[in-house]
């Protein structure tokens, strides 16, 4: 048996790959390739090895994804979102009464202008419920100590 003939049975015959060809006779893989498309069953051939393939592939994939087990992540930032959500609910929320009307207004500030007299007034479109300040005189001194928590109801 010559080289050509041995190269086409251990490709056909017993399906080996090129490189594993290349080995056996002791020829280049370039060599082993221009041989085995020479010959006429090559197309069919490489149908038959690709739908093997394909079908080993997603056995594979099917045993892969029973088994695989996710490694888990020390990631905690769920908890720090609701721990997040908790403090501005406490913050917002309408039964502790301590947030000022500047405050308020610091809070919403896309609601709130200034207008000619440094009075911040709330947007005239808003619809806003009666618990919300409509203007807060910006002209008393807020932030000092003396009027850190002082509430200014001026509708």
């Amino acid at each position: 048996m010559n080289t050509k003939e041995q190269i086409l049975d251990l490709y056909y015959n017993q399906h080996l790959k090129q490189n594993e060809i290349a080995k056996i006779v002791g020829k280049s893989c370039p060599y082993i390739s221009k041989v085995v498309k020479a010959d006429n069953r090559n197309k069919q051939e490489k149908e038959t090895r690709k739908k093997t393939n394909a079908e080993n592939r997603k056995v594979y994939l099917q045993e892969y994804f029973k088994t695989y087990d996710r490694p888990k992540k020390d990631d905690n930032s769920y908890e720090q979102m609701i721990a997040q959500q908790k403090q501005d609910a406490i913050e917002l929320s309408y039964t502790t009464n301590n947030m000022s009307d500047y405050a308020f207004a610091k809070w919403n500030s896309s609601a709130y202008h200034t207008n000619s007299k440094g009075i911040l007034v709330i947007d005239k479109k808003l619809k806003v419920g009666s618990d919300v300040p409509k203007s807060i005189n910006m002209n008393i001194k807020v932030p000092t100590q003396k009027y850190k928590n002082r509430y200014v109801y001026s509708y």
